[in-house]
């Protein structure tokens, strides 16, 4: 129906000017703005965008849209991801647009839909939405027309709330005066992170904080995109650097060595922070490095894995009660803060770390078993991938398998996990093994079966 756009529970994203127009953002702002009020809960819907390009003109529509159907539109301009979470829930809003397509490349635009607990539309609340969407959503008239109110505070507040938390202790922090390097590749990180490092205290030397959605690399935070980062590690002789995605929900570090660590460690050690300050288990998804089981067995916390994607991870943290959770890719979600992954958070959450143990990230990481993550992808071909897990079951006859998303298959030291991209028309093959050479056979391996697929 919509070809060329990845239309997933929780939004719709596509290739600017190709398959995402503003006919289709209208269509889809509208739709979810007759959802979000038909609950009678609110006439607030949440804005915000990071800094694409297409951003403004993307902005404009959804904010026209929303107003159409008669919702009130809390405009926050500029902003990140968990900023807009953490405005819908503080203005009681009947959900929230995001306009962002988080890591994807510049010519990408999304619009990420946020229901009024703040966390992203689920399966039955998405499925809801775009039959409405597509039955056609009743226009207001003139006089029932939605109004615009300007909230220029949320990204002050999301800052108070991060060190507000009980665990972070920003006197500890300030009297460490870290010297930090910082790359927020042209995105929205540039309206936040520069004023949550000064109020803890850090001297900052940044780069790419012009938030003009030009991207001077790939906006994925992984290892191979550091390089400018690493070098300015080195040479500033910051004792950490900092790097975060366009809409600011996921962060990597680079260790004082000027070497990035790999973002499966952010979580990893924010796990192993809270930790020591509360109880509970730790949910990750499927595809997240073991090196965060080692710090929660460490910590006598059970592990609980969610199919990917930052909702299903949420909710069953709401399930299971959890203390901490995330995802494997720079994803840090604290429930004490909000249901959602905060780079912010992360942030802080890392520096107290580094306060408390009083020594260098890299032998911080040290201490801990190394991993090395293997990740592959290939088109997706349009056929039904069930034989291909059904292969994959019988070359590993002595795995654990977990079919909750895709095929995930572990063993004591490894793992391997084939699933379809919800943003991407892509099947990922992602594997994780003591050493790259045994990572790297256990891809081509399961990669024989999805080939023949293909052919």
């Amino acid at each position: 129906m919509y070809e060329g756009l990845m239309v997933s529970v929780s939004g719709v994203r596509g290739r600017v000017g190709e398959a995402l127009t503003p006919e289709i953002v209208a269509k889809f702002a509208a739709g979810f703005g007759g959802w979000a009020l038909a609950s009678g809960r609110s006439k607030l819907v949440v804005v915000g965008r990071d800094s694409r390009v297409s951003g403004p003109m993307f902005h404009r529509i959804v904010v026209g849209s929303l107003q159409s159907v008669g919702a009130t539109v809390i405009d926050i301009g500029m902003a990140t991801t968990p900023t807009t979470q953490l405005a819908v829930e503080h203005h009681h809003a009947a959900g929230g647009i995001m306009i962002s397509a988080s890591h994807n490349p510049i010519e990408w635009n999304a619009l990420k839909m946020i229901g009024p607990s703040g966390l992203f539309l689920d399966a039955i609340e998405g499925t809801a939405m775009r039959e409405m969407m597509e039955a056609g959503v009743p226009r207001a008239k003139w006089q029932e027309l939605g109004d615009v109110l300007p909230d220029a505070e949320a990204i002050n507040r999301h800052v108070d709330a991060v060190l507000a938390l009980p665990f972070i202790d920003v006197d500890l922090i300030r009297a460490r005066n870290f010297r930090v390097a910082l790359d927020c590749c042209r995105g929205a990180g540039a309206v936040i992170m520069p004023q949550l490092l000064d109020r803890l205290g850090c001297t900052v030397t940044a780069i790419n904080l012009e938030p003009d959605g030009r991207f001077p690399r790939p906006p994925e935070p992984i290892p191979e995109n550091l390089g400018e980062l690493e070098r300015l590690v080195r040479e500033s002789r910051s004792e950490i650097g900092l790097a975060v995605d366009p809409d600011v929900d996921r962060l990597a570090l680079v260790a004082e060595n000027g070497k990035a660590i790999g973002e499966d460690y952010t979580l990893a050690l924010a796990a192993k922070l809270v930790l020591r300050h509360r109880t509970g288990p730790v949910v990750i998804n499927l595809s997240t490095s073991r090196v965060v089981d080692d710090v929660a067995l460490a910590a006598g916390a059970p592990v609980i894995r969610a199919p990917v994607g930052e909702v299903n991870v949420a909710l069953r943290m709401r399930k299971e009660n959890a203390a901490i959770g995330g995802e494997g890719n720079g994803g840090v979600i604290l429930p004490e803060l909000h249901l959602g992954r905060d780079a912010p958070l992360g942030v802080a959450i890392v520096l107290q770390l580094l306060a408390e143990e009083r020594r260098t990230l890299s032998a911080i990481v040290a201490d801990h078993p190394r991993y090395t993550i293997v990740k592959d992808k290939l088109d997706r071909p349009d056929a039904s991938l069930t034989t291909v897990y059904e292969a994959l079951r019988g070359a590993f006859p002595d795995a654990t398998a977990d079919s909750q998303d895709g095929l995930r298959l572990a063993w004591s030291d490894r793992w391997v996990h084939v699933r379809p991209s919800g943003t991407e028309p892509i099947v990922r093959v992602i594997a994780e093994a003591p050493t790259a050479d045994e990572a790297k056979d256990l891809v081509a391996r399961s990669r024989v079966p999805l080939d023949a697929l293909g052919r």
